[in-house]
């Protein structure tokens, strides 16, 4: 079992940055992939990133290559998430979740999930 808390979000403004985290809880998390997604309102909830248990390796999706960043520090649990030159379309509910195995960009496959944190891109 894991527990994920992400925290980080808030409002900025176009062109700002904003750092999101999320800490779990329990003594494997070294051996889950992890991913972020997120949540528009009236839309589903899409890929954005994902690392691999080991760190070694990351996906991205196409809408933020080169301007968000995933990593880990497995000593602390954590798992972040840097966003960069944000865009009003970035705008939505930002969710980490966790899964056993290799790095996937589908939801469906991801076993954990935290209660989400709200990012708001301002023009």
């Amino acid at each position: 079992q894991v527990q994920l808390v992400e925290s980080g979000g808030g409002l900025v403004q176009a062109g700002g940055s904003l750092r999101l985290s999320c800490a779990a809880s329990g003594r494997t998390f070294s051996t889950y992939a992890m991913g972020w997604f997120r949540q528009a309102p009236g839309k589903g909830r899409e890929f954005v990133a994902a690392i691999s248990a080991s760190g070694v390796r990351t996906n991205y999706a196409d809408s933020v290559k080169g301007r968000f960043a995933i990593s880990r520090d497995n000593a602390k649990n954590t798992v972040t998430l840097q966003m960069n030159s944000l865009q009003p379309e970035d705008t939505a509910v930002y969710y980490c979740a966790a899964r056993p195995g290799v790095i996937v960009v589908d939801a469906f496959r991801y076993d954990y999930w935290g209660q989400g944190t709200q990012v708001t891109v301002s023009s």
